[in-house]
């Protein structure tokens, strides 16, 4: 008995070490291929050592930091981690991500876009809408069109698994202000978000994947066929086509799966089977391929993908009016590095995309830039450095001229501004007299 109890014993122990043991093992000789963790995971870089680190304890702080992200099984032992607070507790550890009834998954903001907790207000929203309606009206002056698109929302596709605690639904909502101020405009909108509600359950297959926050492969590439449709019309044009004639149906992936994999869980959820398109785009011989500028977020990815590119000529894709794609793919190419002017002049449409969770955004920025392009008060990034190259060579100037900097400190006194105001205020007046000549 004592002989097996001691056997007993020393297995137990012989586990515990192993346990201990194996991310360093695991570390050293990388003995198992593990997955990464998907989403957005950020490592440390190693701290490397020296005098000032180590004696303010920075280097301590940093290398704890990195070997805590970085040992051997991590992943392992995170997805173990997540997988029990899912199972167990039904709770996700994922960034904003609302585990709804029957397991069905949100982001937070989503909801509150449903409900109408991130509503704007009226006058925000009517002041926007005024500012698309002159942006609008412009660009039909230069034989060109603006396009409005309601991306669909997963919460009002799908209210009835919201979790009960985040109800009630409020009166006003971003979508509904937006939606019938654009209507009432006269706007040109394609409002996807009602349609997919109104074809939920007509639809042959999912237009929306249980465990994804964008719309299905399949839905998204309904839409790209609508869009293509919406500016044929508008140009009085022929596209080519983008169609599919077969789809396959297939446990979700990809974005139908992209908040089940941000959660990072060792066992695949269970789902219904999404359906993926076989995507076939026309031959463009006999067609015209419009100039498109879509400025959106992360819903125009699924159309993208799809290489709805080539259907349109000179197709750029602003995402979050922060980086430009195609180019972005090979170097980092921002939008405040390109001139406003030129880009609306070398594209006939422009899209404004967003999905209800990000319609308190709308165009992030691009609206505001537009608007002043158009009322002649735009300054692009370009010449506002150019400006300030040339504002800093004055105030140098000045600052090395003893009677100059003396005249500018009197007017400044005279003024009751600051010496650097008034630095200011003499190198632009420069600048303007300069251009003058």
């Amino acid at each position: 008995m004592n002989s097996l109890s001691n056997i007993l014993k020393k297995g137990l122990l012989l586990i515990v070490f192993s346990v201990m043991l194996l991310p360093m093992i695991q570390d050293k000789f990388n003995f198992i291929e593990l997955p990464s963790l998907k989403g957005d995971v950020k490592y440390p870089s190693d701290s490397t050592i020296n005098p000032s680190k180590w004696f303010s304890a920075k280097y301590q702080e940093e290398k704890e930091t990195y070997l805590n992200s970085m040992f051997g099984l991590r992943s392992l032992y995170v997805r173990l981690h997540n997988q029990i607070s899912y199972s167990c507790f039904n709770k996700a550890n994922a960034n904003g991500v609302i585990i709804g009834k029957k397991h069905y998954l949100y982001e937070k903001s989503y909801i509150d876009a449903y409900t109408g907790k991130d509503f704007l207000g009226e006058d925000s929203i009517t002041h926007t809408l005024n500012k698309l309606k002159f942006i609008s009206d412009t660009l039909n002056k230069l034989n060109k069109q603006l396009i409005i698109v309601f991306a669909p929302g997963k919460a009002s596709y799908y209210p009835e698994y919201i979790p009960d605690n985040y109800l009630p639904v409020l009166q006003s909502t971003n979508y509904k202000s937006f939606s019938d101020g654009a209507k009432k405009r006269g706007l040109e909108t394609i409002d996807f978000n009602k349609w997919f509600m109104d074809n939920k359950n007509k639809s042959k297959h999912p237009l929306y994947p249980k465990y994804g926050i964008h719309w299905s492969i399949y839905g998204c590439a309904i839409a790209a066929d609508s869009i293509i449709k919406k500016i044929e019309d508008l140009r009085h044009i022929n596209a080519p086509h983008f169609y599919f004639k077969t789809v396959s149906l297939e446990k979700p992936k990809d974005i139908d799966y992209d908040m089940a994999d941000g959660m990072n869980l060792l066992f695949k959820l269970s789902s219904f089977k999404n359906a993926y398109p076989n995507v076939i785009i026309e031959d463009s011989i006999g067609k015209t391929k419009p100039r498109v500028l879509t400025i959106s977020d992360s819903f125009y990815w699924g159309m993208y993908n799809m290489q709805i590119s080539k259907c349109f000529s000179n197709h750029h894709f602003w995402y979050y009016n922060k980086l430009v794609y195609p180019e972005s793919f090979k170097q980092e190419l921002g939008t405040d590095q390109l001139d406003l002017e030129l880009e609306v002049k070398n594209h006939d449409v422009i899209i404004l995309m967003a999905t209800e969770a990000n319609l308190k955004d709308i165009g992030w920025g691009s609206i505001q830039n537009l608007t002043k392009l158009f009322t002649g008060n735009y300054v692009s990034a370009s010449k506002q450095k150019e400006l300030k190259n040339k504002m800093s060579g004055y105030i140098d100037l000045i600052k090395k001229n003893n009677q100059w900097l003396s005249d500018t400190k009197i007017r400044a006194k005279e003024e009751n501004i600051t010496l650097d105001s008034m630095l200011v205020l003499e190198a632009l007046w420069q600048i303007k007299q300069k251009e003058k000549k």
